[in-house]
């Protein structure tokens, strides 16, 4: 009998998302960019200086670290919406992206820029 085929969402958690790549190769060059590697929150998520910035989340959906006021932006022009943990607490600085893939570099660009700043 063959072994049944997992679903899409247990076989990119296995192997990484192949939808976030181009985002993940867009940071290539930077010097201070890591890919975290451990287990839960923030498992293969982008950092910078130690810090997540841009990351799949376990349901499989691109999240970006912003400031509060860009995240209620995009939330009211319908291109995001604040992201939960899982702990049933809305994170104000961390979006939800809901836009097409293509803008997914650029808002990782700006999660960045943030987030270097701070860390």
């Amino acid at each position: 009998m063959a072994a049944k085929k997992k679903p899409l969402k247990a076989r990119q958690a296995a192997q990484g998302d192949p939808r976030f790549d181009r985002v993940v190769e867009a940071f290539a060059t930077e010097p201070k960019v890591s890919r975290g590697g451990r287990k839960g929150f923030g498992a293969g998520a982008l950092k910078v200086n130690g810090k997540i910035f841009a990351m799949m989340s376990s349901k499989g959906e691109f999240v970006v670290k912003l400031p509060k006021a860009r995240v209620d932006q995009l939330v009211d022009g319908a291109q995001g919406r604040r992201f939960d943990s899982g702990q049933g607490r809305l994170m104000r600085e961390w979006l939800v992206v809901n836009v097409a893939k293509k803008a997914w570099v650029e808002l990782a660009r700006e999660a960045y820029k943030f987030v270097k700043r701070r860390a």
